[in-house]
């Protein structure tokens, strides 16, 4: 269902979806060693705050309401715009309430840090329940990180002064990249990566990166499961299609982006009348998908294909979709 064809759906439908939003309890899991329970769906960041500060607390509140209790952000999102909606937004005894997760995109500790105590003044917190090294791109990156004054060693420290309560890392570029990362410290507790219907045709996460976070015992994040917009825009599947095919796979939580209410409610709709793929429905998928377009035209946050390489500009995380 397009999300047009939902806002237009009738009013029988909205008000039985309504019951069911209401009725049926939030599903939750644990996320991987860490430990926290949380919702299977986690409200994204950027995009709440994509219709204003208003919109964005009103959505928030509302998935507070619908039994979701873990919300992303990061420190780069609208410049610290959507750390600062979040301390709004969770005034009031609200952030009790909820498991907070931020990143930090700085490669030094001394830099990292200083993003951290920006995100818990924004907040109005003194910590955060996850922290995450953001949007690791390039080998370059992890070299930054991992070498003398990087910023691992502001996660380490961050932890161990309970700024933070786990740290994890994410990224959407290369899956090597991901797994230099898993290989390279064994006190991450969380991955975030992209899954969706088009990633298993090019520098696939679900195929790399998915099953040895599972086999490590970390939290699986996924994102990006209608690549940034593009997969419905070129009508490739429709949202339904998306979330269900992402919600199939072997992950803990989704990071789903929803700009207003409507949209929020249509995801978690989706998600507490979840009926997960066979493995026959996913195969016709991506046999369908297979056929075009794939790669860095569709999925514009991974490494390019050589021929794509100055036809697609990378799409980094934050920006405008």
């Amino acid at each position: 269902m397009e999300r047009r064809q939902f806002l237009q759906a009738t009013p029988l439908v909205i008000g039985s979806a309504a019951k069911v939003l209401a009725d049926t309890p939030m599903p939750m899991t644990t996320l991987g060693k860490s430990g926290l329970k949380v919702s299977r769906f986690c409200l994204g960041g950027y995009h709440m705050a994509v219709e204003g500060e208003a919109n964005a607390i009103k959505t928030i509140h509302r998935a507070m309401e619908l039994g979701v209790n873990f919300f992303d952000s990061a420190a780069k999102y609208h410049n610290g715009g959507s750390d600062e909606i979040y301390g709004k937004a969770l005034e009031g005894g609200r952030r009790q309430k909820v498991l907070l997760m931020s990143k930090a995109e700085k490669r030094d500790k001394k830099s990292a840090m200083e993003q951290l105590e920006n995100t818990l003044r924004r907040m109005k917190t003194d910590y955060l329940d996850l922290w995450q090294c953001h949007e690791v791109v390039t080998h370059a990156e992890v070299d930054k990180i991992f070498g003398p004054g990087g910023s691992l060693e502001a996660f380490v420290q961050a932890k161990k002064e309970g700024k933070v309560r786990h740290i994890g890392f994410t990224g959407h570029a290369d899956p090597e990249v991901h797994l230099r990362l898993l290989k390279g410290y064994d006190g991450w507790e969380t991955v975030q990566h992209p899954v969706n219907l088009i990633d298993p045709h090019y520098l696939s996460f679900i195929q790399n990166v998915l099953p040895a976070v599972g086999k490590a015992g970390l939290g699986r994040i996924a994102m990006k499961s209608n690549g940034i917009g593009e997969i419905t825009k070129n009508k490739i599947a429709t949202i339904e299609e998306c979330l269900r095919f992402a919600w199939s796979q072997d992950i803990d939580t989704l990071v789903s982006g929803a700009q207003n209410v409507p949209q929020l409610e249509q995801n978690i709709l989706v998600l507490k009348t979840l009926k997960k793929m066979s493995q026959t429905e996913i195969s016709i998928l991506l046999d369908r998908t297979k056929q075009g377009p794939t790669g860095s035209k569709i999925e514009r946050y991974k490494r390019p294909e050589k021929a794509a390489m100055h036809a697609y500009p990378a799409h980094r995380d934050g920006e405008p979709v």
